[in-house]
């Protein structure tokens, strides 16, 4: 589903260059859940920048399903990012005066969806993730946990068939943590190529395979 060949990312940082991926070769085949650990500053969130189609790289390919991403135009990338990509952070990143089912209507909204379908198709997503009884909910009556599964359901509501998440139990306790990754598990369980960005060993180690990185680069063997 994914190839990245020879990819490199390099900043210009004053009268210096900064190189945040290095020669990176990743594979990624439909329907697998990948971990990605590393360090801070070790390039994850850049990576994943890459294959969200957020950044493009400075040299090398990626493929999305076999068409080249950095050769496509803009309005092309943005199409594939609205409705193929799904991101989860760690931060939530939900509008506070709206409820739980208009933060999930969002995505929809800026893709033209109809009213009526944006709102049946909300409320599928948040009984997904367990919350239906919070649809109408804003952000401060919510747990911790509650607002990433808010931001889970957003993710996925366009249905895309890829699903990357930077970080999503970095703020939560133990216990919220094990729900969203439950949740996020079950997405990809029903299809969904999941990609995980953490720090946390227990998170990384419910992945069926995991990578590390360091500056830049995957450490030798470790893909």
């Amino acid at each position: 589903m994914l190839e990245l060949t020879g990819i490199w990312r390099t900043y210009v940082v004053g009268d210096s260059e900064v190189n945040a991926l290095r020669d990176v070769f990743l594979e990624v085949e439909r329907g697998e859940h990948l971990a990605v650990m590393g360090p801070s500053g070790s390039g994850k969130s850049t990576l994943l920048h890459i294959l969200g189609c957020l950044d493009r790289p400075t040299a090398g390919r990626y493929l999305f399903d076999g068409r080249e991403v950095g050769a496509l135009p803009d309005d092309e990338r943005s199409h594939l990012r609205q409705h193929e990509i799904g991101f989860v952070f760690q931060f939530f990143h939900l509008l506070s005066r709206l409820t739980a089912q208009g933060n999930v209507e969002l995505p929809m909204l800026f893709a033209g969806v109809p009213r009526d379908e944006r709102r049946r198709r909300a409320a599928r997503a948040l009984e997904a993730v367990g919350l239906a009884d919070r649809a109408h909910h804003r952000p401060d009556q919510l747990s911790g946990g509650q607002r990433q599964r808010v931001a889970i359901a957003r993710a996925v509501v366009m249905e895309p068939s890829l699903l990357l998440a930077d970080e999503p139990t970095g703020n939560l306790d133990r216990s919220s943590a094990l729900e969203v990754m439950e949740v996020l598990e079950e997405m990809n369980r029903g299809g969904q190529t999941l990609i995980v960005v953490t720090h946390d060993p227990d998170v990384a180690g419910r992945a069926r395979r995991v990578v590390r990185m360091s500056d830049g680069a995957f450490v030798e063997g470790a893909v």
